[in-house]
């Protein structure tokens, strides 16, 4: 059996997350924690940093192993690890039986995982209660050192704000969006992590999807069409009529089922965040979009799959302004997450039937509530701070409704020099100066 004890587990030169102080927290709150995201973001390491042995359940003839008799996965000094548990399912249960024959003992078990299993073969028991679940996202601008981190997310909601500089530059955005936010691409050239993300998506599409059962070119096409349409709000029948062309009867192909079963199948690998639509107490939500957005996890692959690099990117400023989105949802989404009283959905947008929208709404657990306008460059300072004022006025025009107000509004910019607050309240934020 392939696994590693005490002596070697801590990963040499790690990075600090975001994510650690969360891996800490649920130690101490659940007898086992899962941390599941995309592939190569870091899991195992981070996993690891926590942990005092590992087992790999995809190496060696461990698999089999895991099959004939899951609780061997287990053993080792604690907190042990299991990586890739969701290759045999059954681990699940087991790490549940033994959180629960161990009641008073925290923190003995992590699991990581890349994807979710399939329907046929969930575990038992949703682990509710034993086992807690930790989103983990790649690198954020903050983690990767490149921005600053003088505004913080947190600090933002404590009504905590000091105008601050950033010397972030063009080019080290439009390499940051193509780069991504990969561990294993963050001390290379951009060149050379764009070959790795390339072989990232191959193999997710020739050997990950195979193995889920699914067609790899209907995957192929999809991923493509998502990334055409990335932070547009496409509906299943766009991507499907986008994902064959000119096609007279897209039918012969695929239906919007198939289409929305292959989404479905990359958000259980952690391929794309589905972002839900807002639903304030004052509004009836049938005037209000509420299907979700879907970003690719990192925008470096919806650069890589439409083959921009930063050169390209400067020559298409609009690709730029829509993977510079997927870019600003990504940190927002590992910010987010790391807020001691997040709610349920970390982010949120808001559409509703006069076109009123705003890209990314942050709701605390107790109803405190943020909205935040995306924009490539501060020339767009002005409309988009409009945009936030009309949200805001809308949503508090009746004084009965629910609806509280505001704890901040904010542009959050990628071109820009500065931090500040405007007459009218509203915050300007480089990507460049933003933290957790």
């Amino acid at each position: 059996m392939n696994s590693s004890n005490a002596h070697d587990i801590t990963p040499l030169g790690y990075r600090p997350r975001i994510v650690d102080a969360q891996i800490e927290r649920y130690q101490r709150i659940f007898g086992a924690v899962e941390i599941a995201g995309t592939k190569w973001c870091g899991k195992t390491w981070s996993a690891r940093a926590h942990a005092a042995s590992i087992t790999y359940v995809d190496r060696s003839n461990n698999i089999s192993v895991a099959k004939a008799d899951p609780s061997l996965m287990l053993i080792g000094d604690r907190p042990h690890v299991v990586d890739e548990w969701q290759l045999v399912p059954a681990i699940w249960d087991e790490v549940r039986h033994r959180v629960d024959d161990e009641p008073g003992s925290k923190g003995q078990w992590l699991l990581t995982g890349s994807s979710t299993p399939r329907k046929q073969d969930m575990p038992q028991h949703s682990g509710a209660g034993r086992i807690g679940r930790i989103r983990m996202s790649p690198m954020s601008l903050y983690e990767s050192g490149i921005s600053s981190g003088i505004v913080s997310l947190h600090g933002l909601f404590e009504h905590q704000f000091d105008p601050a500089q950033t010397t972030v530059e063009t080019q080290t955005l439009l390499e940051a969006v193509c780069r991504g936010g990969w561990p294993e691409a963050y001390d290379i050239t951009v060149s050379d992590a764009q070959i790795l993300i390339r072989e990232y998506i191959r193999l997710t599409i020739t050997e990950s999807v195979s193995r889920l059962g699914k067609n790899p070119d209907v995957a192929r096409r999809l991923a493509n069409s998502l990334a055409r349409n990335i932070s547009q709000s496409a509906t299943f029948r766009t991507l499907r009529k986008d994902m064959y062309g000119m096609e007279e009867n897209p039918d012969n192909f695929v239906s919007e089922r198939i289409v929305s079963e292959y989404a479905n199948m990359f958000e259980d690998m952690f391929l794309i965040d589905p972002i839900k639509g807002w639903v304030p107490p004052a509004r009836d939500p049938k005037r209000l979009q509420t299907k979700p957005h879907r970003y690719f996890a990192d925008p470096s692959i919806a650069a890589a799959i439409l083959g921009m690099n930063p050169k390209a990117l400067i020559d298409d400023w609009q690709t730029f302004g829509f993977l510079f989105e997927n870019l600003c949802i990504r940190d927002l989404l590992v910010y987010a997450r790391a807020l001691p009283d997040i709610g349920m959905e970390p982010v949120r947008y808001y559409h509703d039937d006069s076109g009123l929208e705003c890209d990314a709404i942050i709701e605390l657990a107790d109803g405190r509530w943020a909205g935040i306008e995306i924009k490539s460059s501060a020339d767009k300072v002005p409309e988009a701070s409009a945009n936030l004022l009309r949200l805001r006025n809308k949503l508090l025009k009746n004084p009965g409704a629910r609806t509280r107000t505001p704890e901040f509004l904010a542009v959050l910019v990628g071109i820009g020099n500065f931090a500040y607050q405007r007459e009218d309240g509203i915050y300007v934020i480089p990507i460049g100066t933003l933290g957790v």
